[in-house]
């Protein structure tokens, strides 16, 4: 269900990190603990991805991003990666697009409205 892929370039924890949180517009982000060495195999899975930790480690992963880890679930890490839950919706926000593009290059004479409504009942302080 989720994605496997490489940074052009190793990138620290903490830069990568912020990189995410930029791009994904996040409050906050909660992690395991980061390694000294830079990270480049990153594992996405949008919304509740915990069930997806062992598949991570075993594709090599340096780093799952995801959402609504628990607390015992971030154990799992184990040292192999780190987990970072972004949120929820952060982790899915931009699913509607990519479904409207696609289905706009499927179905060509079909009309797609997009809403501008921020569905995120979370808010962070």
């Amino acid at each position: 269900m989720g994605m496997v892929g490489e940074l052009p370039r190793p990138l620290p924890p903490k830069e990568f990190l912020q990189h995410v949180r930029d791009r994904f517009h996040c409050g906050c982000t909660r992690h395991t603990e980061l390694p000294d060495s830079p990270l480049q195999r990153v594992a996405v899975l949008g919304g509740s991805g915990a069930f997806a930790i062992g598949a991570a480690k075993g594709a090599g992963a340096d780093i799952l991003i995801t959402a609504d880890v628990k607390y015992h679930e971030f154990y799992q890490a184990e040292g192999k990666l780190v987990i970072a839950d972004i949120g929820h919706y952060e982790t899915e926000q931009f699913t509607k697009n990519l479904l409207a593009e696609y289905l706009s290059e499927k179905i060509p004479n079909f009309a797609i409205a997009l809403s501008e409504t921020k569905t995120n009942p979370i808010n962070y302080f």
